[in-house]
């Protein structure tokens, strides 16, 4: 890059402790001299009684804590590769599918997604003694042989497997520490990627929720903990003392103060019900005995789906479907209460009180939601589309195989063990987002067969959402010679197949011809090197190995370089997200990517001095440029240079 030592927010991912302490110094300034944290000045800002300095405190820690959080500081320089035909509707499309590390992966993202992500669901491994950990963190080796281990790629730019795949086992002194280590730098960067409003789920099992709901805790804070849900799926027959049939979801959120105090969900069966009762009210108009009656010819021709739990609403009127209920009940208040059309009492039954008070019952009368069943006998009407939702519980059933069964018939064979339910996570996706919201980002990064982007494609399928998802999946190879021939050597391959699967559904269930239509799509990167040279101070000793340095550094760029991948790591080190719409212009036979209706250019190709006045005519607010364009004319940069500077334009060379 034009100036390597000093731009390192362009060379690098960014560092949170970086960020951590600008909030703090925005909050309270004094506390810094010099740029330096001045412990006394803190305590004399909070007072001596908020801050802790030594001695016996509550707090979670364990063998290799220190280091986990020197991998979260470690700045990643790597980037992300397009990669157009493992994609759908590249172009157009608003949902992403990242292969690659994906603690890496987050970092690269942390700039361009910082306080985007509304919901993050994860399945990371349990822990269970048995499951290989499928991650780069060795805590024990140096930032550099990080670093260099995490650069070393296949000649096709796919990370090297071997150095992967590491067992945990129960026998291993460091089993929980290790696990933990791997967490906390992923959730941290998590909660980074939050909103204000944003949640995060997290699936885990006995093995280590004790651990997670600890960590999380020191992540999150406690005062955002929300729920720590029960899931239960079949029951077991393997066990000799207890059958262990559930596992945990635990949430947190960034801020519970900025989340919606009441989350719900549509109850199953209700939207078809509603459909049909629209339906007969156009057949029938008026007649609502009719439109009653065929009412409820249809729950007797659909027994056999959810909606015939709902049969009680059986009554059509002209606000909808009701049913009848008692508006009593025991322990109810009791009064005398007036019909207000007669002026007559209406007569208690014994042992029983109002539902309401003479006020609002006037009102209900008024509205017609009170069946005068005779005159000393009434019913209240309930309307379903009142009542269509509810609150989501803490515990609920959802057999685990019930998943696998609808993903080999979705996928047309085996091949991936115990995935996720996607009808779960769609609930999760429906209780935690709003449909009407367009800038919702739903995130898993332990994305494995794709489950939480098949839910979030499907939610917005039946509600007509606009959320997108970022999935982000590891390499990890397939061993079955079965799913290989099938076509997948990696989970990844199998999370693109179901994902594009998933969009064919959604778009023949809408009758349309092409995904585009709909928005769907995906677009697909991998994690690969940087396309930039990286500036490495630490080799130089002498003034001739600095020499040498410059003039590699004469040209930014790799010599291998392509233009695309370029852009999309500019566009990600520049805090743009991957899906910004994106327009290519030609100027004076040069071209030019183009975001934000123009206010951002990249030009990355070819440049003459003809390109300079159209380009400075768009008035842009920023016109970025790669230093090997200029073709080693200085004099055609300090031209663009001074023309930006005339026209109040940011100039960047890179």
């Amino acid at each position: 890059m034009s100036d390597p030592q000093n731009d390192t927010n362009l060379a690098t991912s960014a560092n949170p402790a970086d960020e951590r302490r600008a909030q703090l110094a925005a909050l309270i300034p004094d506390a810094f001299t010099e740029g330096k944290l001045d412990v006394a000045a803190l305590k004399r800002a909070l007072g001596e009684a908020a801050v802790i300095e030594s001695g016996e405190r509550y707090a979670l820690t364990w063998a290799g804590k220190a280091n986990a959080y020197k991998v979260l500081q470690t700045p990643s320089t790597a980037t992300l590769r397009p990669e157009r035909d493992k994609s759908v509707n590249f172009d157009d499309a608003q949902h992403v599918f990242i292969e690659g590390e994906n603690l890496e992966v987050l970092k690269v993202l942390q700039k361009a997604y910082f306080g985007k992500v509304k919901l993050i669901y994860i399945d990371p491994p349990y822990n269970t003694g048995s499951d290989s950990f499928i991650y780069p963190d060795r805590f024990q080796e140096s930032k550099e042989d990080y670093l260099r281990r995490l650069n070393e790629l296949d000649d096709d730019g796919t990370l090297m497997r071997e150095g992967f795949f590491r067992k945990n086992s129960k026998e291993n002194g460091h089993y929980h520490s290790n696990w933990l280590s791997m967490m906390l730098p992923r959730l941290y960067i998590a909660r980074n990627l939050l909103r204000e409003d944003g949640v995060i789920f997290v699936s885990c099992d006995d093995n280590e929720v004790h651990n997670l709901r600890g960590v999380m805790n020191e992540v999150f804070g406690e005062e955002n903990f929300i729920a720590q849900m029960v899931w239960e799926g079949a029951s077991k027959n393997t066990a000799d003392q207890i059958g262990v049939n559930h596992e945990y979801v635990l949430v947190f959120a960034r801020f519970r103060s900025s989340v919606p105090k009441v989350w719900a969900l549509a109850k199953d069966g209700v939207a078809p019900i509603l459909r049909e009762v629209e339906r007969l009210k156009l057949q029938h108009g008026d007649d609502f005995d009719a439109a009653s009656n065929d009412l409820a010819a249809w729950y007797r021709a659909n027994k056999a789906t959810p909606s015939f739990a709902n049969r009680r609403f059986r009554y059509i009127d002209k606000n909808g479907v009701y049913k009848e209920d008692d508006p009593t009940a025991p322990g109810g208040r009791k009064f005398k209460l007036i019909n207000p059309k007669t002026g007559a009492e209406i007569p208690l039954r014994a042992n029983r009180g109002w539902a309401f008070d003479q006020v609002e019952f006037s009102k209900l009368v008024e509205q017609q939601r009170i069946s005068f069943i005779s005159s000393i006998s009434i019913m209240v009407r309930r309307y379903l589309h009142e009542t269509d939702t509810l609150t989501p519980q803490s515990v609920f059933y959802q057999p685990a195989r019930s998943a696998s069964e609808r993903l080999e018939k979705f996928l047309g064979g085996s091949f991936f063990d115990y995935p996720k339910d996607d009808e779960v996570i769609r609930q999760f996706v429906e209780m935690a987002t709003d449909s009407n919201d367009e800038s919702c980002i739903a995130m898993d990064f332990f994305a494995g067969s794709a489950t939480t982007s098949h839910a979030v494609l499907e939610q917005n399928s039946r509600d007509g959402g606009q959320r997108r998802f970022v999935a982000i999946q590891l390499p990890e190879p397939v061993e079955d010679e079965t799913i290989q021939k099938a076509g997948f050597s990696t989970i990844a391959d199998i999370a693109r197949a179901r994902i594009s699967k998933a969009i064919q559904h959604i778009a023949s269930k809408a009758d349309l011809a092409t995904p585009p239509q709909l928005g769907l799509g995906f677009k697909s990167f991998r994690l690969t090197p940087s396309n930039f040279k990286q500036w490495r101070g630490d080799f130089i000793d002498t003034p001739e190995q600095l020499a040498e340095q410059i003039q590699l550094f004469a040209k930014g760029e790799k010599e291998d370089a392509q233009v695309e991948d370029m852009f999309y790591e500019l566009l990600l080190k520049f805090g743009q997200e991957l899906t910004t719409p994106v327009e290519t212009l030609e100027v004076e036979d040069g071209k030019v990517f183009a975001i934000h209706e123009r206010k951002m250019l990249f030009v990355l190709e070819s440049f003459a001095e003809a390109m300079i006045d159209p380009l400075v005519a768009m008035k842009p607010r920023e016109i970025i440029v790669i230093d090997g364009v200029f073709q080693d004319s200085d004099m055609l940069k300090s031209n663009l240079d001074l023309q930006c500077r005339d026209a109040g334009i940011r100039f960047t060379c890179i």
